[in-house]
């Protein structure tokens, strides 16, 4: 008789657990962002791979009607400065400027630090 209030109370549990909401749907598409950002920390990556990877989040975001993670431009910026690609880099801090301003004394820092005054 245990066993079998056991297995209607797991059952009951189990059906509950199955309808609990699953929490707030994120705001921002993170894709492969986090797991670049450690790469790029540990220099395990290729900044070329790096870009790339960036690149289809941001084409993976648009296609889910959703922004980027903060700081996804500022980092493509960085490797593409790292590359040698200056004037996609400034493109890129300036995307991070108008997507989310609060960014915009780095941003500008990052271009002055490169040579070119704002």
């Amino acid at each position: 008789m245990k066993l079998l209030q056991m297995s209607a109370a797991l059952v009951a549990a189990s059906v509950l657990a199955g309808c609990a909401p699953k929490g707030p749907e994120p705001i921002y598409y993170w894709g492969d962002y986090q797991q670049q950002i450690y790469s790029y920390y540990k220099k395990d990556t290729d900044p070329a791979k790096q870009i790339d990877a960036l690149n289809l989040d941001i084409e993976k975001a648009k296609a889910v009607n959703k922004p980027v993670a903060p700081g996804l431009h500022a980092q493509l910026g960085l490797l593409y400065a790292k590359t040698g690609e200056t004037d996609k880099a400034f493109g890129q801090f300036a995307t991070e400027k108008q997507l989310f301003p609060e960014s915009a004394p780095y941003m500008d820092f990052l271009m002055k630090k490169k040579g070119v005054a704002q």
